[in-house]
């Protein structure tokens, strides 16, 4: 039986040790949201990181759009907040209107404020081994087995998925903690081959319970950071009852990854405050 990892209590003592850092700034960091139109997820997303920033004491600014704004409109405002000294850290809420192209938005943000890590730069910079500010879910997936203890040295590490947001970037931090990594996609051949093999197994793909138990291995570490909807419940991209019977840790939905996705947001915007004053 796995030990489930909990994700709202490790967000919760990371909280705890932010708080003690913004004591310790001349000046409270700042954070701007960019939201455009009104997915209802994507409210609930922005609420969190409000709730979040007021919980350390950061100050907050929501910029909300309606679907229809121009391009130039959207970039304008950017620009706006990459001259505005009180704000350290700009995030655009994903998704955009299919009118307005996320990669041409986000590379519009002063990378030093680009606390998604999201801007090419910053993307660059993790792929070169010199990251700055590393995208949140990755950086919080890496944090939980860090204090889980769990090595990931010399591990067999398989990633479902590859999108810019997860799997890109967590490829090239596992790679970094000298894992052994593949990444998984919608055109790997033989899926359940791959994973059968990982020692650490992440998913991040959005179909729920894509992962059963026969597509496991015995004793493997599984993270879940899909988010799914079935019948008004929340599940993962793993059959959790299933696969903990046999998985050594696992990530619950909700409660593993979410709460250390916007943990890691505080951190970042912090690190980006740190970076332009020049304290990093």
């Amino acid at each position: 039986m796995a030990k489930i990892i909990d994700g709202k209590s490790i967000a919760d003592e990371i909280y705890r040790e932010l708080r003690k850092e913004v004591s310790t700034l001349k000046d409270k960091p700042g954070l701007a949201v960019v939201l455009v139109g009104d997915d209802p997820a994507s409210i609930v997303y922005v609420r969190n990181k409000e709730r979040a920033c007021k919980r350390l004491g950061l100050n907050y600014k929501l910029l909300k759009f309606p679907q229809s704004i121009s391009r130039d409109e959207l970039l304008s405002s950017i620009r706006t907040l990459n001259e505005d000294r009180e704000i350290n850290g700009i995030i655009v809420q994903m998704p955009l209107p299919k009118h307005l192209d996320a990669f041409d938005v986000v590379s519009n943000i002063d990378p030093l404020k680009d606390v998604d890590g999201l801007h090419p730069d910053n993307l660059g910079r993790l792929s070169s081994g010199k990251p700055r500010i590393i995208p949140c879910t990755p950086l919080g997936i890496i944090e939980l087995l860090k204090r889980e203890n769990i090595d990931i040295r010399g591990k067999n590490a398989v990633i479902v998925g590859r999108s810019n947001l997860v799997g890109k970037p967590l490829f090239h931090l596992l790679l970094s903690l000298d894992a052994t990594v593949t990444v998984c996609h919608s055109k790997t051949i033989d899926l359940k081959r791959e994973t059968s093999r990982a020692d650490i197994l992440v998913c991040a793909v959005g179909v729920p319970r894509l992962i059963t138990v026969d597509m496991v291995k015995e004793g493997a570490i599984v993270i879940d950071v899909g988010i799914n909807k079935v019948e008004d419940k929340l599940v993962g991209d793993v059959d959790f009852e299933r696969v903990k019977e046999i998985a050594t840790f696992i990530t619950p939905v909700p409660g593993g990854v979410g709460p250390m996705t916007v943990a890691m947001l505080m951190k970042n915007v912090i690190t980006a405050y740190r970076l332009q004053k020049g304290k990093v």
